[in-house]
């Protein structure tokens, strides 16, 4: 879709398309469907899930931003990040944020010659911890709001990535971005916003920090900017954001050493 010829092309063939592997940003979907006259459609899943759980119904209520409806045969419930002082998760009301767990015939065994991270990750009765904060609205769709590693704790406030990206992609210049945690003396972590432009777009750091102010509440605007041509990716095309956290600590080191 950020093609310059797209418009040059005949696209209303596409139907229908899934979307997944990392999360989709509103303003892309929105955009496709528009060129295309199709459904994009958003699922989520795991390779340990092989592959699937959630989605959203192609012919039935999609909503966007959501990863839809589990899956025929599929259970899935939102619990507390932590456990209790018994060990047991409390599942959380809908609305209310909280890590996705989900139980059923595609969940794997287990991981090979790993018992004790597979202990960590499925409870004795079979729910597969994902990793992932979500919440779930009153109708059952559910909302992948981050991975809980990926949170960023800044000054003592939770900071979730994604609601950062999703302000940034807002922006018509922007054509990617990344929001990551990066070592701060006090703060702990601070926000920096790793951003790709549109092709033949200029923006600068002091228009895009204008922009989030307008956006987000103080304490989740990016502190840091960088500006690139490319992201760290997978070879299907999930952004990397540990690679990015792992470019900024390594970073923090060698001034840290150098006083």
């Amino acid at each position: 879709i950020n093609h310059p010829d797209v418009q040059n092309y005949d696209l209303h063939s596409i139907k229908a398309c899934l979307s997944g592997g990392s999360a989709l940003p509103v303003e892309v979907a929105q955009k496709f469907e528009e060129i295309t006259g199709g459904r994009l459609v958003e699922g989520f899943g795991m390779t340990e899930t092989s592959p699937v759980v959630h989605a959203n119904p192609i012919y039935g209520e999609r909503r966007i931003g959501s990863i839809g409806l589990p899956i025929p045969n599929t259970d899935a419930q939102i619990v507390s990040i932590e456990p209790d002082e018994n060990g047991e998760f409390k599942v959380l009301a809908q609305g209310e944020e909280g890590e996705l767990r989900v139980k059923g015939p595609q969940i794997m065994k287990g991981y090979w010659g790993r018992d004790d991270e597979t202990a960590k990750t499925i409870s004795p009765d079979g729910w597969l911890h994902t990793g992932d904060i979500a919440k779930m609205d009153e109708d059952g769709y559910f909302y992948i709001v981050d991975r809980k590693k990926d949170l960023i704790i800044a000054g003592g406030y939770n900071i979730v990535p994604r609601e950062v990206e999703e302000v940034l992609f807002m922006h018509p210049k922007i054509m990617e971005a990344a929001v990551v945690g990066v070592p701060h003396p006090k703060r702990g972590e601070t926000v920096k916003a790793f951003i790709v432009l549109q092709e033949g777009a200029d923006a600068t750091q002091e228009e895009i920090d204008a922009f989030c102010r307008e956006n987000l509440a103080p304490y989740k605007v990016p502190k840091l900017y960088e500006f690139r041509t490319e992201l760290p990716k997978t070879q299907v095309g999930k952004v990397l954001r540990r690679m990015l956290v792992e470019e900024e600590k390594k970073k923090y080191a060698e001034e840290a050493a150098a006083g």
